[in-house]
């Protein structure tokens, strides 16, 4: 993206995330690259941004690298958080935000936000196989202290104590990723 420092302008390069494609001369539009494009847009455009370097400032295409900074958050999670970019481009020595990156981008994965929608199977009293969006999960997963997989229902005992550690769609789907049901 473009950003004006001191009424010169400069492309910048928002580190370790990287979103779908929707201007690539060579590659079709992504799935969710609209979206990213205008989150983007509606967040940033005429904006005032605190641009943070990391220990390389440039990349090979003279692009400042950086974290941006709107207010207090940084844009770089806010797209990984909606599901509307990916960790990516992880490259010695601009790495300081790692490992929060990737915590956030396995919690949109496993809320199913985003690029990160769940596709999931439904079948009708027809008998009728039709793929439908699941983007509101709702069943909490997570490990306990033990390492045994447990997944929680809304009206089960723990549910609201739970903190969701992956989200599923059907009891069915987190019975195949190896957890059981609470026993309460």
């Amino acid at each position: 993206m473009k950003v004006e420092i001191y009424g010169d302008e400069d492309t910048v390069r928002l580190l370790m995330v990287d979103t779908p494609e929707t201007v690539h001369p060579n590659q079709e539009v992504e799935a969710f690259g609209p979206e990213a494009s205008e989150f983007a847009k509606e967040t940033l455009e005429g904006k005032k941004v605190r641009l943070e370097l990391d220990e390389s400032e440039r990349d090979k295409y003279d692009r400042l690298l950086v974290y941006l900074w709107i207010e207090d958050e940084m844009f770089n999670e806010m797209l990984l958080e909606r599901g509307l970019a990916e960790v990516a481009y992880v490259i010695e020595p601009n790495t300081r935000y790692v490992d929060e990156f990737r915590e956030i981008e396995e919690r949109a994965k496993g809320f199913g936000v985003g690029m990160w929608e769940r596709t999931v199977k439904v079948i009708e009293s027809s008998g009728v196989i039709i793929d439908e969006t699941c983007s509101n999960p709702q069943i909490k997963g997570n490990i306990n202290s033990k390492g045994e997989k447990i997944f929680h229902v809304r009206d089960g005992k723990y549910y609201d104590a739970t903190i969701a550690e992956v989200m599923f769609c059907t009891e069915e789907e987190a019975v195949e990723a190896g957890f059981r049901a609470s026993s309460r």
